[in-house]
């Protein structure tokens, strides 16, 4: 087997973003990630502390790709809502990660920095806030409820998501 070193950081991650991608949060062990990289677990034990260390930086990794996506966005509050939903349905169980792994407040804040500015270049700084959480825990709620199931009724799915994104961009607006 491969020694530590040879086993990089960001090989490290990548392997646990694929097996939480294919088995969840709790498929990530010392044990899977080493097997996936080659080395043996204790090694991965230089790296990072424990499990948990190595969870955080796993979603750590995923709040800075999604940032990066939002970034890329442009400044429209609903297309910034599509990619993140976008990523969502790309990276379900990563997506399921950022908001139950406990992660430093400036490492939360940064994917949601891209629709902040856009809330405060519709609503101004004093409201961008309070919009955004309203944006992000509506499309937030969407995403979850598809995930469940729980838009069983018919009718097509992705044609609520942009009724609700319409109907979502005239009630913020001032």
């Amino acid at each position: 087997m491969p020694t530590p070193s040879r086993a990089s950081l960001a090989q490290i991650i990548d392997a646990g973003r694929e097996i939480v991608e294919g088995s969840g949060a709790s498929g990530l062990t010392m044990q899977a990630v080493a097997e996936r990289v080659g080395v043996r677990a204790p090694s991965l034990y230089k790296k990072f502390a424990d499990r948990d260390e190595l969870l955080r930086a796993v979603t750590g990794a995923t709040l800075e790709d999604l940032s990066v996506r939002l970034e890329s966005a442009g400044d429209d509050i609903a297309e910034l809502a599509r990619v993140y939903r976008s990523y969502a349905h790309e990276r379900p169980e990563a997506f399921r990660m950022m908001s139950t792994v406990s992660m430093p407040v400036d490492a939360l804040r940064q994917p949601v920095e891209p629709l902040l500015r856009a809330c405060a270049r519709v609503f101004g700084e004093e409201d961008a806030l309070n919009a955004a959480r309203f944006a992000v825990s509506w499309v937030t709620g969407f995403v979850q409820m598809e995930f469940a199931g729980a838009f069983r009724l018919g009718g097509d799915v992705d044609v609520a998501f942009e009724y609700g994104l319409r109907r979502l961009g005239s009630g913020l607006h001032p």
